[in-house]
């Protein structure tokens, strides 16, 4: 039968056999946050709907949130708990956000 510290021992081992990325990898998403930085910046030059561009921007950064926090912050390697508080962080992050866009009218424009 097998005891709690035996339980604890093999997701410790699984979660250290798990592979950890290359360093062509850091660099191919570095590439990809650079260019997805670019057109964050393209989009917060153009003269469109600003529902539209908001929305593209928020879709853009929890894009790059999740690149940082999975790749350069090891998260997809770690304990599926320190995901779920990311989760939220950037849930709350993008709630809140919305709440002060709305309450200021950014909308009605």
């Amino acid at each position: 039968m097998s005891t709690p510290s035996d339980a604890q021992a093999d997701v410790h081992e699984d979660l250290h056999e798990r592979r950890h990325p290359q360093p062509w990898e850091y660099v191919k998403i570095a590439l990809i946050l650079a260019v997805l930085t670019a057109a964050e910046v393209a989009v917060s030059y153009m003269d469109v709907n600003h529902a539209l561009q908001i929305a593209a921007l928020l879709g853009m950064m929890v894009i790059k949130f999740v690149l940082v926090v999975l790749w350069y912050m090891h998260v997809r390697f770690d304990n599926p708990a320190y995901g779920r508080v990311f989760t939220l962080g950037i849930t709350l992050a993008v709630v809140v956000y919305g709440v002060v866009l709305l309450c200021f009218g950014v909308f009605q424009k």
